[in-house]
């Protein structure tokens, strides 16, 4: 099969017929094998029934419902649990991602040799203030702690070669930083397309301030996982070390400028107890013997992780 397309949606029953078609009719043109996983996230309105319709007519469409909304990420790794095709597409279902893009990203994945290509949304025709703003501050921030040179981390239009989905983990909220996930996978060759962005037709955005507060703290996770997932130790216990020895190096000055004051004994001195630098430096050997052992535990979890020995091998001479 040349393209599994994942498309999660929340309540999008009027856009789904519409995308359908449009998608068929693409597939049609640029004759490519394809499945159409419709994800739908615990919607509330007829959109499953309209997905039941769909599939009646296109057995090349097809659908997984959730319980209960579980968010993007989940229905994303779902997907790309369930998908066969040579190369993944996911897109939003509210008409804002082309269709007519599919050819281009299937092209830059079979030609061109990328693991990943992201959509980039140069023109937007979302709320400058609510989304634009926040967006662009953090794909700055993105672009800064991963490295990766991307304009638009967050586009749900994306492409990849299918042992990139394969390799990866979805969760939380780490949809929108699925190339960082990848590049960390050790998939470094990630792309970008300038895309169509298309004013929204049906609905509104299910998407609220919240989403930034909780991206931002999940780059954090990612990045410290990547490196140190494996290795808790090495962060933890460098800087429990580091904070303990201050702590102690101060602790020994402060005990010996008093025993060298209380030898002169018309010297003034005071009870080191008595100094607020000795709770300070108390404070520092307390704080750092937690970090310490806070890597041991950390460290003796990794080891005894049920993953601790897997590794991705691209390929083998077996």
């Amino acid at each position: 099969m040349n393209i599994s397309l994942i498309i999660p949606l929340l309540n999008e029953e009027e856009s789904l017929p519409e995308l359908a078609l449009w998608i068929e009719k693409v597939m049609t043109e640029n004759n490519f094998s394809y499945e159409v996983l419709f994800i739908d996230d615990g919607s509330t309105d007829n959109s499953w029934k309209v997905i039941e319709q769909l599939h009646q007519n296109n057995k090349c469409i097809k659908g997984i419902k959730f319980r209960r909304n579980y968010g993007k990420s989940a229905a994303l790794n779902t997907g790309f649990q369930k998908t066969v095709g040579d190369v993944v597409i996911t897109m939003d279902a509210d008409l804002q991602d082309s269709p007519e893009e599919i050819p281009g990203l299937y092209k830059m994945i079979t030609e061109e040799g990328y693991d990943l290509v992201s959509g980039w949304k140069k023109v937007r025709y979302d709320s400058t203030f609510a989304k634009n703003i926040p967006s662009k501050f953090f794909n700055w921030t993105t672009r800064r702690i991963s490295k990766i040179h991307l304009h638009d981390f967050n586009c749900g239009l994306k492409a990849y070669r299918k042992g990139v989905i394969k390799a990866i983990e979805v969760y939380g909220e780490m949809h929108r930083y699925i190339p960082v996930i990848a590049k960390w996978a050790g998939f470094s060759k990630i792309g970008e397309r300038v895309v169509l962005h298309q004013k929204r037709k049906y609905g509104v955005t299910k998407f609220g301030w919240n989403r930034f507060v909780n991206g931002f703290l999940d780059l954090l996770s990612i990045t410290f996982i990547s490196r140190f997932g494996k290795k808790p130790m090495h962060f933890f216990g460098i800087w429990g070390t580091l904070s303990f020895f201050v702590g102690f190096v101060i602790t020994i000055i402060l005990i010996v400028q008093k025993l060298i004051l209380m030898s002169n004994q018309t010297a003034y001195f005071r009870q080191v107890t008595d100094q607020p630098l000795f709770y300070l430096a108390i404070l520092a050997m307390i704080v750092g013997t937690q970090l310490f052992l806070a890597g041991f535990l950390g460290e003796m979890m990794a080891r005894n992780a049920s993953d601790r020995n897997h590794y991705i091998i691209e390929t083998d001479l077996m």
